[in-house]
């Protein structure tokens, strides 16, 4: 699961990655990245920590299978939210096909879209 630290919460924060972040696409699920955000709601001088949030709608399933994805995805994030600067906000916005694609097909698919956001890839 994903620390609490590090999940994105507030409305305001999941409109400034999606509006003035970077963005990559894959068939499953599209990554919005606004590196190094400085977050004005985190009290003390420390580095701000990576957050993350994930959008799933209808489009990809029931409500179970909109459950499933989420867990899938807040998993795998776990994993590489140290990989992006301090105080970057990442959001991961689910694909219709993403409910029908298996564990190692969403971490294909996530880790291609981070490769092209963190290795400086064109758009």
């Amino acid at each position: 699961m994903l620390p609490t630290d590090n999940r994105l919460r507030r409305r305001e924060d999941f409109a400034t990655a999606v509006r003035r972040g970077r963005r990559a696409g894959r068939p499953t699920l599209v990554v919005h990245l606004r590196s190094g955000a400085t977050d004005p709601h985190a009290p003390g001088e420390s580095a701000p920590p990576t957050r993350a949030g994930f959008v799933v709608s209808k489009a990809v399933g029931g409500a179970v299978v909109r459950n499933k994805v989420k867990r899938r995805l807040r998993h795998l994030m776990r994993d590489r939210v140290g990989l992006f600067p301090p105080g970057s906000l990442v959001v991961v916005r689910a694909l219709p096909g993403s409910g029908d694609a298996d564990h190692a097909h969403l971490a294909r698919d996530l880790d291609a879209a981070l490769e092209r956001l963190l290795g400086g890839g064109a758009r």
